[in-house]
């Protein structure tokens, strides 16, 4: 039975099978070769050609467009559409640009791609902040301050980097500069704890530089002439006319001795009442700057003949922060010290360059490259400088059209043979955040080939020449860029020593020398020693240092200095002047150069000149008695009471070095100075701020960003103390404290690397001096060299 049912299901399968094939029966079929013309009822082209494939025209039922030939035409395919709409977002508004930068940077944080790379992270928010200062521009400053409250850079971070702060300043340089490339690399390095490496120093092409080789064999050198010319040298008077005497010399913030500053120890008692005529951690209030005056021409013997001329090498204003300067501060202080000089120094011209401080927003000064009215924004305080020499009759009219015109530089050609050129170094400074476009270009300013052609014509004339400027080229290095100071060391290397007889800076504060040797310090010798820049000692006594001067003996043919005197006040002394007006500061005779340091440099003789050749002579003399360099080290600070004697193998060598150090850009101080660096005593290494320290500072603060938005209530702003360049100047510490233990503070005072809160740069204008770092036993004190 199981059998018969299979077999007749089997049978009923095949019949299926057999009904269904014959639904299709196999054959072939031959299409007509004539196009079926009756399929459309109009064409484009003939329909029954056998050349070409049919065009019919074709109407759309539902647009009732009808399509033209245009668009199947074989011999005319479109290489693009023109036609239809490419669809893109909608223009965002400045408020979502900003909330999705704030994104971006969370969500750059959070990539794993970055992880162990600080430098690339840097950059790439650099990069959406370039993106919102070119879309959003009103809204760079907003970002700024929100970055850094959430980062904790500052703790006055609306004051430093709002709009009525630098804000507007970095808006511009972000927008301009490359966020990717160079730029970027050098300002997470310089501004942004060290985050990326340095990009260091970008190769020179110098084959078009100069429009002369270097004379050889040199020019028959100027015979001296024997009459020596007396030349004042000051620098850094800060003066400042919101001085309050009996206010708080021992402030938290700074400057102090101001009204609205107190020491956090003590908000309601006076800790250290500011002295009449001035303190270690307060600028020069007017009665030490009219002591000065009037002690430099009865020190000098000049009350009757004046000067032959004197040098001023920049920072007229007082350290303020940028929200308590204006344009009009500004422009005050230069009217009256100026009026002052001519007043109170006699006849004799004063060649005076800007300071750092010297502008407003300090330290920012921005090229004309950038063009319009972003080029002329600083033209303000250079007309009104220029016009102040012009109307003191210090500057010829040429010389103030070329300050105008040049950034407050120029060039005097004095009838005697010797030729002044004023720099503005703010156009090397590290802390001008316009240096920060196109760095790898060494003068995107124009001031080095102002310099440049200027020395070539004196060369051409047979003139000889002193530069003047505030920010130094080299010394410890923590000052300058090393791009356009490369440069500036080739061109200083191209016309020395037969043109450019003496350089001269301040900023520092303080009483130091650099050398500048040939062949970019390959060779450091006497041989080799070609110019030297004399850094001025400052009247103010800001940083823990004396007040000072400097007077040279100058010979009248070769302008080379023959000898050099310095006079200071000690400041230690000003509170017994107090409550008396029988007698003021005393300035006292403080040094002679030559008598200090030459006693062992039997080759030179009293009518030989101080120059770069004696100056080394001085190294070696040094190297072999390091008594010389604890006289060196004492002079420095003026002989401060605070300035802690040099004792350290280490610092020893690195004096010489920074001695050598005319520059921070050339080959051979870079690689002496990295040296050094990498011998540092394990105390020095373990009180300084790593980039490692600001990297756990992001991871522990960047997730925040995730959830920023525009309506973030914004903290930390507004009036709180600034710590850093703004206000504290590294002054955190209790004055008392520091007095208790001043034979063991340091006072070395030029260090320029200025970190707020966590060690990250609050940005403005540093100044040497101005810097501290945390003893591990609790004081506070400044760097060592």
């Amino acid at each position: 039975m199981h059998w018969a049912v299979q077999a007749s299901l089997a049978a009923a399968l095949q019949s299926t099978q057999l009904a269904a094939a014959s639904l299709i029966v196999p054959q072939n079929f031959t299409v007509p070769g004539v196009f079926p013309t009756s399929v459309f009822s109009e064409y484009y082209n003939s329909p029954t050609a056998t050349s070409a494939q049919v065009q019919p025209v074709i109407s759309d039922p539902v647009t009732h467009k009808v399509y033209p030939f245009s668009l199947t035409n074989p011999d005319t395919i479109p290489l693009e559409n023109k036609v239809d709409p490419h669809i893109l977002p909608p223009v965002a508004s400045s408020s979502k640009i900003y909330n999705n930068a704030l994104q971006q940077i969370g969500s750059i944080h959070n990539n794993p791609a970055f992880s162990g790379n600080n430098c690339a992270r840097c950059v790439a928010i650099l990069e959406v902040l370039k993106f919102v200062a070119l879309a959003a521009p009103e809204r760079g400053p907003d970002l700024f301050v929100d970055i850094c409250n959430t980062l904790k850079l500052s703790s006055t971070c609306e004051a430093t980097f709002g709009l009525l702060g630098i804000g507007s300043v970095i808006t511009q340089v972000v927008a301009n500069f490359d966020a990717g490339g160079f730029d970027g690399q050098a300002f997470c390095f310089h501004f942004l704890g060290g985050l990326c490496p340095s990009p260091g120093t970008t190769p020179l092409d110098l084959n078009n530089w100069f429009k002369k080789p270097k004379p050889n064999p040199p020019p028959k050198a100027k015979k001296r002439s024997g009459k020596r010319l007396k030349v004042l040298h000051m620098s850094d008077f800060h003066i400042d006319p919101r001085y309050a005497t009996s206010s708080e010399a021992n402030c938290t913030g700074s400057p102090c001795c101001r009204k609205n500053v107190f020491n956090t120890a003590s908000p309601n008692i006076t800790l250290l009442p500011a002295p009449r005529y001035g303190a270690f951690h307060c600028d020069t209030p007017m009665a030490l700057g009219m002591a000065a005056l009037q002690a430099i021409p009865a020190l000098t013997g000049t009350q009757d003949n004046g000067f032959a001329w004197t040098i001023y090498t920049g920072d007229l204003v007082s350290h303020d922060p940028d929200k308590q300067l204006s344009r009009d501060y500004v422009k005050y202080v230069e009217t009256i010290l100026y009026d002052l000089f001519k007043r109170m120094l006699g006849t004799g011209p004063v060649y005076a360059a800007l300071g750092n401080h010297d502008s407003y927003n300090q330290a920012q000064d921005a090229p004309a490259s950038l063009g319009g009215a972003l080029a002329q924004q600083f033209s303000w305080n250079y007309d009104h400088v220029a016009d102040l020499w012009k109307h003191e009759k210090w500057l010829p009219a040429a010389a103030v059209q070329l300050a105008k015109r040049h950034y407050a530089g120029y060039m005097v050609k004095r009838m005697d043979g010797l030729r002044v050129i004023a720099l503005n170094t703010d156009m090397w400074y590290r802390s001008n955040y316009f240096n920060y476009i196109n760095m790898t270009n060494p003068d995107v300013s124009g001031m080095l080939r102002f310099l440049t052609d200027e020395l070539q014509s004196a060369e051409d004339a047979g003139d000889r020449v002193w530069i003047i400027g505030h920010v130094l080229s080299g010394w410890d290095g923590t000052n300058p860029l090393e791009n356009p100071t490369n440069l500036f060391y080739q061109i200083v290397d191209r016309y020395s020593p037969h043109v450019i007889a003496n350089i001269f800076f301040g900023h520092t504060h303080e009483d130091q020398m650099s050398i500048f040797y040939a062949n970019n310090a390959t060779v450091m010798s006497a041989e080799t020693a070609q110019a030297l820049a004399w850094i001025g000692p400052s009247v103010t006594p800001i940083t823990n240092l004396n007040s000072g001067f400097r007077v040279y003996e100058v010979d009248s043919a070769t302008f080379e200095i023959m000898e050099a005197h310095t006079w200071k006040s000690d400041v230690s002394s000003f509170p017994d002047l107090d409550d008396q007006t029988a007698f003021g500061p005393v300035y006292t005779y403080e040094y002679n150069t030559r008598q200090t340091y030459g006693k062992t440099i039997t080759s030179w003789t009293p009518n030989d000149p101080l120059n770069a050749t004696w100056w080394h002579l001085v190294t070696e003399a040094m190297e072999a008695d390091p008594s010389l360099v604890m006289t060196f080290n004492t002079f420095q600070g003026k002989s401060s009471v605070q300035t802690k004697p040099c004792t350290d193998e280490f610092v020893d060598r690195d004096m010489m070095m920074r001695f050598h150090g005319g520059g921070v850009g050339h080959k051979s101080t870079r690689e002496a100075t990295n040296t050094f660096l990498s011998d540092q005593h394990k105390t020095d290494q373990d009180i300084s701020i790593t980039n490692n320290e600001v990297a756990m500072e992001l991871d522990s603060n960047l997730d925040e960003l995730d959830e920023e938005g525009d309506d973030q209530e914004i903290e930390g702003g507004g009036e709180a103390t600034l710590t850093g360049e703004e206000e504290g100047y590294g002054y955190e510490a209790p004055m008392h404290q520091e007095l208790q233990k001043s034979d063991t503070d340091e006072s070395e005072n030029n260090f320029d690397d200025e970190y707020s809160d966590n060690g990250l740069d609050d940005g403005l204008g540093p100044e040497d001096g101005e810097d501290i770092v945390e003893d591990p036993e609790g004081d506070w004190s400044y760097a060592e060299l």
